[in-house]
C-alpha cells in the first residue's frame, strides 16, 4: 500500500471527486470545509492524519468541520499503476479533542450531492451516493452524513450491514429480471425522504413482486425509518416516484421504465393525411406540359 505522509496529502484532491463545495443548498452555520492551503487550517490537517495513523488510506481528499468532530473522506489506491476510478474511498470521523477515530462506511465511486433536509426545523445533512465496488456488477447507495449532538461523531443514515439505502443494482438472480425507479422527493414544507420501487419479474415461474421502499426521519421521533409499503401507500409512492414532480435534481433515475408508463403524459403528435382530397379527378398535369 502506498502510505503518502507529510504535507503532499493536502493538495492530492481527485478531479473526478464531486466536492459539496459548489452545493446548491447551504451547509449548516456551524460546519466548515478545511482549506488545504489555508496556514490557519494547517493544524487540524495535521491532527486528522496522526489520528488517521495505522488506518488503510493514501490520500486524503475531504474535511470537513463541525463542533468538535472532523468527517474526513479518504481514499486508498493499490499501487502506482492502478486506475483512479479504482481507488476505494473511505468516510472517517475523528475527534477534534482526543483523536479517537471511527469508520463510518467504505465504498467506490463516492460522490457528495448537496445538504439535505430530513427534519422539519433541522439541521442539513450532508447527502451521498456510492457502489460498492468498482469496475463491475455494482450496487448505488444513497445515505447522509450528520453530526451527532449524544456521542459529539459524525454518522451515516440508513446504515444496514454497513451500507446505506440500496437505489440500484445491476445484479440478478437467475432468469430473473429486475425493473427499478427511485426518486429523492421533497415534501412542500421542504422535508425530503428517499423511495425506491423494485419489481421481479419471474416470468411463468410465478407473477412478479413490487417491493416498495421509503426512507425517512419519523417526524416525531427523528428517528431514522424504512418501511416496505403496501396497498394505497405503495401506489401513492409509486405515483409520486414515477411523476418526479418534487423530486431532487440529480437523485432520480428510471422514470423512463415500463413501471412509471401509467403516470406517463401522452404526447399528441398530428398525424399526416394520406387520403385523397374529395374533388380530386386525377386530371392534374406536370408543370410545362400543355
Amino acid at each position: 500500500m502506498i502510505r503518502l505522509r507529510g504535507w503532499s496529502i493536502a493538495y492530492l484532491i481527485a478531479v473526478a471527486f464531486i466536492a459539496c463545495h459548489h452545493s446548491g443548498a447551504q451547509a449548516p452555520d456551524s460546519f466548515r470545509w478545511i482549506d488545504f492551503h489555508s496556514p490557519k487550517d494547517q493544524d487540524v490537517v495535521v491532527w486528522v492524519t496522526r489520528g488517521l495513523d495505522g488506518r488503510r488510506w493514501t490520500a486524503i481528499r475531504e474535511i470537513g468541520v463541525q463542533y468538535d468532530a472532523a468527517l474526513v473522506i479518504t481514499s486508498n489506491r493499490a499501487n502506482m499503476q492502478s486506475a483512479a476510478n479504482d481507488d476505494v474511498y473511505s468516510v472517517w470521523s475523528v475527534s477534534l479533542t482526543d483523536r479517537s477515530v471511527k469508520s463510518i462506511l467504505t465504498g467506490a465511486n463516492l460522490r457528495l450531492v448537496d445538504w439535505m433536509l430530513f427534519a422539519t426545523g433541522g439541521q442539513r445533512e450532508l447527502g451521498a451516493v456510492y457502489d460498492d465496488c468498482s469496475n463491475c456488477a455494482a450496487t448505488t447507495f444513497f445515505t447522509a452524513f450528520y453530526y451527532d449532538l449524544r456521542s459529539h461523531t459524525w454518522s451515516a443514515r440508513w446504515l444496514r450491514g454497513g451500507q446505506g439505502a440500496p437505489i440500484w443494482t445491476s445484479t440478478t438472480a437467475g432468469e430473473v429480471t429486475r425493473t427499478q425507479v427511485y426518486a429523492v422527493m421533497a415534501d412542500p414544507n421542504g422535508r425530503e425522504s428517499l423511495g425506491t420501487w423494485n419489481r421481479l419479474d419471474y416470468g411463468k415461474v410465478k407473477p412478479a413482486e413490487d417491493f416498495v421502499y421509503r426512507y425517512d426521519l419519523d417526524p416525531v421521533l427523528g428517528l431514522e425509518r424504512m418501511q416496505l409499503l403496501v396497498g394505497r401507500e405503495a401506489e401513492s409512492l409509486k405515483e409520486r416516484m414515477c411523476r418526479a414532480q418534487d423530486a431532487v435534481d440529480g437523485l432520480i433515475r428510471g422514470q423512463d421504465s415500463i413501471l412509471c408508463q401509467p403516470w406517463r403524459k401522452p404526447v399528441w403528435e398530428r398525424k399526416p393525411v394520406t387520403t385523397p382530397p374529395a374533388n380530386n379527378q386525377g386530371q392534374s398535369k406536370p408543370p410545362g406540359r400543355q
